[in-house]
């Protein structure tokens, strides 16, 4: 039920499975570094929209590799090709603070906003996987080892421990989510499962966020 974007093309492949995207070598750099320095927003970055920035808190603890990675996309002066392509509100399965409905189906949709955190011209260095909590509402997590990723705007419990998550989104800016859930969509299938994919793809920019976020 995920995909694969890369810059100025919507990777929809129909694979096995679905939460696992393909991998396009696009270069020869490898982005990764040792070591997590935190500047004074204390582990807060921003994903940055035409929508509104989303505050994100990382977990270096639990997620290590994971925020090494954010931190090196932090180095660079773009994130040409970090894009949101996929978005499906909460429907009538979640209501408003992430707790499924009683009876209801676990989606479609899915209750989620999906999109690549890797830039044009880099190497992707698969991350390994890390601590798999529960997906809780504005959870930030990989699809698979990355650098495909996506933001939940509701409890998952059904999917038990089976993603890394390396964030969350802070709960002021889950409006921002929820706001970007419901622009256009088209409806695409991807192994027997229906989604829906942005008409047009959300372009991210990623900040460090120099004041402090309760």
């Amino acid at each position: 039920m995920l995909t694969h974007y890369h810059y100025q093309q919507c990777w929809l492949k129909k694979q096995n499975d679905s939460l696992v995207p393909q991998r396009q070598d696009v270069g020869s750099r490898v982005m990764w570094t040792s070591g997590l320095i935190f500047g004074k927003g204390e582990g807060i970055i921003g994903l940055e929209t035409e929508h509104g920035t989303l505050h994100i808190k990382l977990y270096p603890d639990s997620a290590p590799y994971s925020v090494q990675y954010i931190l090196e996309l932090l180095t660079l002066r773009h994130c040409a090709g970090c894009q949101f392509y996929r978005a499906e509100g909460r429907g009538d399965s979640w209501d408003i603070k992430g707790s499924h409905i009683k009876d209801a189906s676990f989606g479609p949709p899915f209750a989620l906003i999906q999109g690549t955190l890797e830039a044009a011209g880099t190497s992707f260095q698969t991350i390994p996987t890390e601590v798999c909590r529960t997906v809780r509402r504005g959870a930030v997590a990989w699809v698979g080892s990355g650098p495909e990723f996506f933001i939940s705007l509701a409890n998952h419990v059904e999917w038990k421990n089976s993603y890394t998550v390396f964030g969350s989104v802070l709960p002021e800016d889950m409006e921002i989510a929820e706001k970007i859930a419901q622009l256009p969509t088209k409806p695409d299938i991807w192994n027997n499962i229906n989604v829906s994919v942005l008409e047009t793809p959300i372009p991210i920019l990623i900040q460090r966020i120099k004041t402090n976020h309760a």
